[in-house]
């Protein structure tokens, strides 16, 4: 897959158009990631875009851009047929060239932060563990949209840091479980495997990997949220939650004992 391949999704391209419109000459690069670079673009999957700029995003950027995703983006979960979910982080070309611990993001949209954009709240610079994880993996997997190959513009990310920040994205993740329990159980199948190899995978296969190595309770919570994940299965939660709580603290424990 490469820069103008017709297996960049729609939604990605709209992402590259915005975003070219917005910043013009300070756009460096537009990267597609996630599940959509590696090919194994799933149902439920959301599309990941990576944008690099060369200078600090404006208040009035920063509405504009919000507005625009707002309207593009497809709501969680993605209808069949309808527009994707789209998450887009943006990142300073200052902050890549020098990262620090955890990494500092100048823009995040995700549909999981629809209801306060909706209400009023607009994305601000922000660093978290979460985003050296993104860019540990998408060094890895990224495919140019806008500029140059993205190794050349996303950083390396040592492997310490990686383990680092999944120790510390950890309670994050299991504080926001509630209303999010196949992406955070998923989520953590996929840091075990990280944990235990070092590979960034998708999130079914490092759910597949998992499912034999647990409790056959857990187990079958982990395939739930796999298969809800695959469009398989409508994966309902209201009434498992304490199951999905329970399958998420033995997880935890699984990447706690390798890092």
């Amino acid at each position: 897959m490469g820069r103008g391949d017709a297996a960049i999704p729609k939604e990605a391209a709209a992402v590259a158009r915005i975003a070219r419109e917005l910043f013009g000459t300070s756009l460096a690069a537009v990267c597609l990631h996630g599940s959509a670079a590696s090919g194994h673009l799933r149902p439920q999957s959301d599309v990941d875009v990576l944008v690099v700029i060369d200078r600090a995003m404006t208040a009035g950027e920063r509405q504009r851009l919000l507005a625009a995703l707002l309207r593009r983006s497809g709501r969680h979960p993605a209808r069949r047929g309808g527009p994707r979910c789209i998450e887009v982080m943006v990142f300073l070309t200052s902050r890549l060239t020098a990262p620090a611990y955890p990494a500092c993001c100048e823009f995040v949209y995700g549909e999981w932060l629809r209801g306060a954009f909706e209400a009023g709240a607009v994305p601000e610079p922000a660093c978290d563990p979460e985003h050296t994880l993104v860019l540990a993996q998408a060094r890895r997997q990224a495919v140019a949209i806008v500029g140059p190959d993205p190794a050349a513009v996303l950083p390396p990310i040592p492997d310490g840091d990686v383990r680092r920040a999944m120790r510390d994205a950890l309670p994050a993740l299991l504080g926001c479980l509630a209303g999010d329990e196949r992406n955070g159980l998923l989520t953590l199948a996929r840091m075990w495997r990280t944990a235990a190899t070092g590979e960034f995978v998708t999130k079914d296969a490092a759910a597949d990997r998992a499912i034999p190595r647990l409790p056959a309770d857990v187990a079958g919570v982990l395939a739930l949220a796999r298969d809800g994940y695959l469009g398989r299965v409508d994966d309902d939660w209201t009434t498992r939650r304490t199951q999905a709580r329970h399958a998420a603290e033995h997880l935890v424990r699984q990447v706690t004992t390798l890092l």
